[in-house]
């Protein structure tokens, strides 16, 4: 099925390459040329940087003035590709490509830009070059697109975007619930058969499982009541979720360029186990006095990696006045899934060994390393410009930052299934909107110049007034999705389940509350 479902996408993206292919003009022929000395000014830049052998084409825009516009693209073996037109913006067709990509894994891809200038003369600019990766990227990203709003959601959607091509389709659209939030989502072994996603109705928390490509809805308003859920992380074994449950609070600067500041007032962590559809928690995931949240399932399953911060204000419920003092720890807790044990906390890497708050713990799929943002306070990454990228060597603990990091924002990064790329929200160019990035990660944990996720027109991300955030990578196409996906969400089935609560276990809401946490939760 999934096969089949790959194939219907490919033919798709074919047909639409065939219809864009007649976009360039073959009556333009580049004469005597002068040399300009430097590469061409390009939207997006894509100099010196590492890209999958499977992207999309590398659509551009050639900020040169000029009337007439020529590229070729070339490796070492294949056919070239020829591009010409009066328009500076470059339309790659898919077909050839593709086939030069494949042709030269692991090479080098060459960019020629030529420009005829106002004098009629033609300026030929020094090569772009950025090398093929022998490694595939997995070719589904699943994102939660959002508007830039303080404190209300109205148009909120998962996507599942076929990198491969530009073709894109929504998972399921809040409007299909009466606009509640579409939260969290994610997946066992980049695998698109089986995934839990996150919702807020007005009718409280709704989860979904994806499982063997069969879907079931999940009442989730058991012992944390009508508080949120989000922040999944499957166990190895595909048996146990642990995922956030939650209250945020978000409040307001009048003098940055970010205006926006949340944190957690209240929050723990608790497991769903799939086989016998249960939601527990236990002591070491809900201490009084710590807030837990990002549960992360090292890959041979043994230990549940989080971040915890210390609670010391009384008044819960509210930002305390000290709230930027705010550090979480890395922490872990060893679990036994056979007899549904747990050991104690153990401290990874603490704040004050950092002097910063850590967040978004991610395991590389051999174990090797952990990526996770650093940020000055709080576990709000994308509301901080300190947020940067980090990757632990899990032998040795020792850690660094990476250098695809940017002076914005850098937050909600995945690995590929196999280890070899990473996919993350930044605002690096659009300041204010998210965009979703990838970086190439060798075998020894250095990271390379990233890449935005290309679009068809490569100025779409100039006016999309969305924000990207959560980039997923998984292997296909989800199996149910739309108004199929969105009927589970609207109605969860109903469970009594009565689970025993701890000093930091939110209580259950009052409609009054649940509507307050609906306003202040937006962006978490």
């Amino acid at each position: 099925m999934k096969t089949r479902l790959v194939h219907n996408w490919l033919v798709a993206a074919l047909i639409v390459a065939a219809l864009s292919a007649g976009s360039c003009d073959r009556e333009i022929t580049v004469g005597p040329s002068r040399q300009a000395g430097r590469t061409a000014q390009i939207q997006p830049d894509y100099c010196d940087t590492v890209i999958p052998p499977n992207i999309a084409p590398l659509n551009f825009l050639i900020r040169e003035p000029g009337s007439q516009y020529y590229v070729k693209i070339h490796s070492e073996q294949g056919d070239p590709v020829e591009i010409a037109g009066r328009s500076p913006k470059i339309r790659i067709p898919p077909a050839p490509w593709r086939k030069l990509l494949e042709t030269n894994r692991g090479k080098t891809l060459h960019t020629e830009v030529c420009v005829k200038t106002e004098d009629g003369r033609w300026m030929r600019f020094d090569p772009i070059s950025c090398q093929i990766a022998a490694e595939e990227i997995d070719p589904f990203l699943y994102y939660r697109e959002i508007r830039p709003i303080h404190n209300r959601w109205s148009d909120m959607c998962i996507w599942q975007r076929h990198i491969e091509s530009f073709n894109k389709s929504p998972i399921v659209h809040n409007r299909s619930f009466k606009r509640g939030c579409v939260h969290c989502h994610s997946f066992l072994h980049h695998d698109s058969d089986n995934m839990f996603i996150h919702c807020r109705t007005s009718n409280g928390p709704a989860m979904v499982l994806i499982q063997d490509g069969q879907a079931t809805s999940i009442d989730s308003r058991t012992q944390f009541g009508s508080a949120p859920m989000g922040h999944s992380a499957w166990h190895p074994d595909g048996n146990i979720i642990a995922f956030t449950v939650y209250k945020v609070r978000q409040f307001f600067h009048t003098a940055q360029m970010e205006v926006r500041e949340g944190m957690d007032v209240e929050s723990a962590l608790g497991y769903y186990l799939v086989d016998s559809r249960e939601t527990r928690t236990a002591p070491a995931l809900s201490q009084a006095n710590r807030l837990e949240t990002f549960p992360a399932w090292s890959p041979d399953g043994r230990w549940l990696y989080f971040c915890s911060a210390p609670v010391w204000w009384t008044e819960h419920g509210k930002p305390p006045e000290r709230y930027d003092e705010i550090k979480y720890d890395l922490v872990r807790v060893s679990y036994n899934p056979k007899a549904d044990a747990w050991g104690q906390v153990e401290t990874v890497l603490s704040a004050r060994e950092t002097g910063q708050s850590i967040a978004q713990p991610r395991f590389s799929p051999d174990g090797r390393f952990l990526l996770f943002c650093m940020l000055d306070h709080g576990c709000f990454p994308t509301f901080r410009d300190s947020s940067d990228l980090y990757l632990m060597n899990t032998e040795t603990g020792v850690y660094r930052r990476l250098s695809c990091n940017s002076e914005r924002p850098e937050s909600w990064h995945c690995w590929s299934s196999n280890g070899r790329w990473i996919a993350f929200s930044s605002k690096r160019k659009a300041v204010l909107f998210s965009r979703v990035y990838f970086s190439y990660i060798d075998r020894e944990g250095k990271s390379y110049k990233p890449f935005v996720l290309p679009q068809e027109d490569p100025t779409f991300d100039d006016s999309y007034m969305r924000l990207y955030q959560l980039p997923e990578l998984a292997d296909g196409p989800l199996p149910i999705r739309g108004e199929k996906l969105a009927r589970l969400v609207r109605s969860p089935s109903l469970r009594p389940d009565v689970l025993p609560m701890t000093g930091a276990t939110p209580k259950a809401a009052t409609p009054s509350e649940y509507t307050d946490i609906q306003d202040q939760a937006t962006q978490h």
